[in-house]
């Protein structure tokens, strides 16, 4: 059973403006001291700037240097090669709010608001490696065959016991009754309750920003939550799934706990996702195009199947964008191993959920909740487009468990971006430029983990070899 409610204090509803103007007498208004101007990373992380709101008001464009795209999550830089240039001159790039995602932040203690910016180069032209612009390329591919794509993220997530020192493994937290989860509690709302102070203020903060809760749910590992959101646009949501994260982390630390994202954080409890629901609108009509007016499936719903079934291979990078990701993507789990597809079946890659034919609708179950939901949603959009443009077909739909079958998706980031770059259809849509820096970024991150000796190698190998 899912929790599905509102907090019992009433937020003003304070979320987005139109214009500069509208942003001034916004943060008037509320008396906001100070702004932060972000802009989502590779890895999804919030980099930019914080500011008196009168210099933000006043002062010219707002400028950053591009190697902010370019940094591994560890911090570093790739090397030079073949495809990839660094910018060794390391130029700015000129960052432009987008008003729309105004917001407060509900957990500074001085009156504090955000606005997501977009890169752009010093000539104007958008920065073609920015994950939102990469999400823009994807749905304006969509707008020019006069379509608009809908989405609905959920989100999962594990709360544990504050860590500090990364070769312990991580643990549970204990709840209100004083006591770590022991056992599987999926679906418990009695589960769910033994944290419920730190979900008043999950619903407290979202409501300050606007953000749209559609159901929070205990899934199936120790204190392992899900988080449910409305459908919409896919920059909307992608911008809500970013800043859902950020606020799911500063409410879990108020309460003594990490909230942690990371595909496999426990090796003994299952991985998390973030599964993405996807229709196709029709721009003039509004009307699903994955159901005919009869209420039947379309050609292009199968079409959208079979482009995925052919294409998430290629772009499992986006998808499950870290050496953890792939301990996530094991038999006989919760997460699929392949690219199968039925109605309402769990083990398939691509599920089809119970709905009317106005919400018909392909669920996208392989991400997983680190990767960045700019470029996880333009990855998955992206292979349903090429599977209409090319009238591909796809395979017949599974009725029986399909995760005990052969692992047919990428077992290890290195073999993941190989088929990335070595894709034309997807370099075609995505940008050589975009694809040759993702793909130097995940190199030198998976260069970075190789320098780390792992618990196993102490293991087996210490006294053995």
């Amino acid at each position: 059973m899912a929790r599905k409610r509102k907090t019992e204090k009433s937020v003003e509803k304070v979320r987005g403006v139109a214009s500069v103007e509208a942003a001034r007498d916004w943060l008037a208004s509320r008396g906001i001291e100070d702004i932060e101007c972000v802009v989502p990373d590779q890895a999804g992380v919030a980099r930019g700037k914080m500011m008196p709101v009168q210099k933000f008001l006043d002062g010219p464009t707002m400028t950053m240097p591009s190697s902010i795209f370019t940094q591994t999550i560890a911090g570093d830089w790739p090397e030079d090669d073949d495809q990839f240039q660094y910018d060794r001159a390391d130029r700015d790039m000129h960052l432009e709010p987008d008003f729309s995602t105004l917001a407060v932040v509900p957990w500074e203690i001085d009156p504090t608001a955000q606005v997501i910016h977009d890169a752009y180069h010093a000539d104007g032209r958008p920065v073609e490696i920015a994950p939102r612009q990469v999400l823009r390329r994807i749905v304006g591919l969509y707008e020019n065959r006069g379509w608009v794509p809908v989405v609905a993220p959920e989100i999962e997530f594990y709360l544990v016991q504050p860590n500090k020192d990364p070769d312990y493994p991580l643990q549970p937290p204990a709840g209100r009754s004083g006591r770590p989860e022991s056992a599987r509690q999926s679906y418990s709302i009695a589960a769910v309750n033994e944290f419920d102070e730190l979900f008043d203020d999950i619903y407290r903060f979202s409501e300050a920003q606007d953000l749209e809760i559609d159901t929070l749910i205990h899934e199936e590992g120790a204190a392992q939550m899900e988080i449910n959101l409305r459908h919409g646009h896919p920059l909307v949501l992608a911008d809500q799934v970013f800043q859902f994260k950020r606020t799911i982390r500063e409410a879990a630390l108020r309460h003594d706990m990490y909230a942690t994202f990371m595909a496999k954080p426990m090796s003994s409890e299952p991985g998390s996702a973030m599964h993405i629901h996807q229709s196709v609108n029709d721009i003039a009509t509004g009307r699903n195009i994955f159901s005919d007016r009869e209420g039947a499936p379309t050609e292009e719903f199968f079409s959208f199947i079979g482009g995925s079934q052919k294409y998430l291979p290629a772009v499992i990078c986006m998808l499950a964008p870290y050496v953890n990701s792939y301990r996530r993507l094991v038999r006989s789990a919760s997460a699929p191993v392949n690219t199968m597809w039925g109605y309402d079946n769990r083990t398939v890659g691509l599920r089809v959920p119970m709905s009317s034919p106005a919400a018909r609708r392909v669920e996208n179950r392989i991400p997983s909740s680190d990767a960045n939901p700019y470029l996880a949603i333009a990855a998955s959009l992206a292979c349903g487009y090429l599977g209409m443009v090319e009238g591909l077909t796809c395979s017949d739909p599974v009725e029986t468990g399909a995760n005990d079958d052969e692992i047919v998706l990428p077992r290890g980031l290195l073999e993941a971006v190989a088929l990335f770059e070595d894709c034309p259809e997807l370099v075609e849509i995505f940008g050589k430029g975009f694809v040759t820096t993702y793909r130097a970024i995940k190199q030198a991150e998976f260069e970075t983990f190789m320098q780390v000796i792992s618990p196993w190698e102490r293991e087996y190998l210490l006294l053995n070899v």
